[in-house]
């Protein structure tokens, strides 16, 4: 199945399962297709960890570890406690390769997280926020877990940002924002999703 195609069915999935279970098929192939659409949230999103993480032995939680690309970065720049879930065993299976994260475990983005309350210094989402993917009430778990002064450094689609109350969330939330970049294009290269915008958005744990 084409990079394209692929896109289209995660877009689209009708269920928490369908999308799973569309991730698993995706794994083997994942990172090359998305290296293909000259896939940009990584870059982006390692950036800003380098920015405001200064301690590598903080415990970073990667939710949405997809094959663990970040995680691997991560671990070349000297992070050393990183965590990861996602919703795909397929995924985690091809994060595991990697050697980089102590801990992955099967966890889904708007459900309760096996982690215990303020356990976190950094928590990183990726691509996880956007359409037909993780909800606004997310949120609630993951600042949660979020230690107080902590930072949670994650995308949303322009597109859901407001549609899918992601503002109002976190509005409500005792988190407050510290940077927001401009609009980018994160799938560039891409036949039919070049045209998808979002913003990487940095909060403080209050």
């Amino acid at each position: 199945m084409s990079v394209e195609r692929r896109l289209h069915t995660v877009f689209h999935a009708q269920s928490r399962e369908e999308l799973a279970k569309t991730y698993d098929l995706w794994a083997a192939t994942y990172e090359a297709d998305m290296q293909i659409v000259g896939y940009v949230h990584p870059a982006v999103i390692v950036g800003l960890v380098g920015r405001y993480i200064k301690i590598f032995d903080a415990a970073i939680l990667d939710a949405g570890v997809g094959t663990g690309t970040i995680g691997e970065l991560l671990h070349i720049l000297g992070y050393s406690q990183l965590i990861g879930i996602d919703m795909s065993d397929g995924m985690l299976e091809r994060a595991a390769e990697r050697k980089v994260y102590s801990d992955l475990r099967n966890q889904i983005l708007g459900e309760l997280l096996t982690f215990a309350t303020a356990s976190m210094d950094c928590i990183i989402s990726t691509g996880t926020f956007t359409t037909g993917h993780a909800p606004a009430h997310a949120f609630d778990e993951l600042v949660r877990i979020t230690k107080p002064g902590g930072h949670l450094i994650f995308t949303v689609g322009t597109g859901v940002w407001s549609e899918q109350g992601f503002d109002k969330k976190l509005a409500a939330l005792p988190v407050s924002e510290v940077e927001v970049t401009k609009i980018y294009h994160p799938m560039p290269l891409s036949e039919t999703e070049s045209g998808f915008t979002t913003r990487a958005h940095v909060y403080r744990r209050m």
